[in-house]
C-alpha cells in the first residue's frame, strides 16, 4: 500500500455515531476525504455526484430504506473498485457468511478499539481484506454447509495457482508475491483473476474464507 490517502464514506442511520466516527477518521493518518450518508440510498446518490469516487465505504447493516447488505450488492455492480469494510455489533455467523459471499472485504465490530478499525482501513486498501480475530470462526462455521460444486475436491489448482494462494492468505500483495516466485506482479494478478473465476469468489475475502475452509490454508 502507498502512502496515498484514502477517501472513506462513513455510512450508518445514526447521527451520534457516524459523527463519532468522522471524528475519528480524522485523526488517522491515512485518511484523505470523508463523507456521510445516512443509509445505502444516501450512499449510492453520493457516490453518483463524485467525480472522484471513495476508495472505501465503512457500511452499517441494519439501515431504514436500503440496508448494507442491498447496499453491497450495488457496489459490487456499480462500483467494483470501491472497497467495504462492514462495521456492525452483529455477529451471527451466517450473516458474515453471505456478506463475504456477497463481496464485503471486511468485517469490524462497532466495539472494536480505534486502533483495531485504523488496522482494518489499512489491511482493507493493501490485501482487500480484514475481518476481527473474534470473527474468524464465525466466519468458518458460516460456511459449514458448503454445497459439494464449491469445494476444493471439484477445483483442480495448478502448482502454481495453489502457491498464489498460499501468499494470498498469508497477506502478500502481488508485487510481494512476485519477488518470492520470480514473477512479475502482472503474472500474479492474472493467476488471482483464475483463482476468483475457479472458486467463483468475488474477491480476496472470498478466496481466503475458501482456502482456510478447504484446508487449503491453516491458520
Amino acid at each position: 500500500m502507498s502512502d496515498q490517502k484514502v477517501d472513506i464514506v462513513v455510512t450508518d442511520d445514526h447521527k451520534l455515531f457516524r459523527k463519532g466516527m468522522v471524528g475519528l477518521l480524522d485523526d488517522f493518518e491515512i485518511v484523505g476525504d470523508i463523507y456521510e450518508a445516512g443509509n445505502g440510498i444516501e450512499l449510492l446518490e453520493l457516490i453518483g455526484k463524485l467525480d472522484k469516487k471513495p476508495e472505501l465505504v465503512l457500511l452499517d447493516i441494519n439501515m431504514p430504506e436500503m440496508d448494507g447488505v442491498k447496499v453491497t450488492g450495488c457496489l459490487r455492480k456499480d462500483y467494483p473498485g470501491i472497497r467495504i469494510l462492514i462495521l456492525s455489533m452483529e455477529e451471527a455467523p451466517q450473516l458474515v457468511a453471505h456478506l463475504v459471499s456477497e463481496g464485503v472485504n471486511g468485517y469490524l465490530l462497532k466495539s472494536a478499539e480505534p486502533d483495531e478499525l485504523e488496522l482494518a482501513i489499512k489491511k482493507v486498501m493493501k490485501n482487500d481484506f480484514y475481518f476481527s480475530g473474534s470473527l474468524s470462526g464465525a466466519v468458518l462455521q458460516g460456511f459449514k454447509n458448503v454445497s459439494p460444486k464449491d469445494t476444493a475436491v471439484n477445483i483442480k489448482l495448478t502448482k502454481r495457482e495453489s502457491q498464489v494462494l498460499k501468499l494470498i492468505c498469508e497477506e502478500l500483495t502481488a508485487t510481494e508475491i512476485g519477488e518470492k516466485l520470480g514473477l512479475s506482479a502482472r503474472t500474479i494478478e492474472g493467476h488471482k483473476y483464475n483463482l476468483l473465476f475457479k472458486t467463483s469468489t468475488k474477491n480476496i475475502a472470498g478466496l481466503v474464507i475458501f482456502a482456510i475452509k478447504n484446508n487449503l490454508y491453516k491458520i
